[in-house]
């Protein structure tokens, strides 16, 4: 990744770029909408219009924490962020 290449924090959109060394990510649960859409394509197939389906915005998100990431840049991540992380990559 281009920031870690230059040491530079960076907040990233999914789990995924933390997971692959990113420092932080904050963004909406890809369950949560996996979910949702589940239950779109059963009320299709029972035969509701696509056109009559209410749009939905993510109701839940998903804050992720490297601390090998935070180590290697020299930050020290805050207890209370850590506390309130969803997930804590060591």
């Amino acid at each position: 990744m281009l920031a870690a290449q230059h040491k530079l924090p960076a907040v990233y959109p999914a789990r995924l770029f933390v997971a692959n060394g990113g420092l932080v990510s904050y963004g909406f649960s890809v369950i949560e909408q996996y979910r949702k859409a589940a239950g779109y394509v059963d009320r299709i197939l029972k035969g509701e219009k696509p056109a009559d389906l209410p749009v939905q915005a993510p109701t839940r998100y998903e804050l992720v924490i490297n601390l090998k990431t935070a180590k290697a840049l020299g930050l020290e991540v805050p207890s209370m962020l850590l506390a309130s992380a969803d997930e804590v990559i060591e």
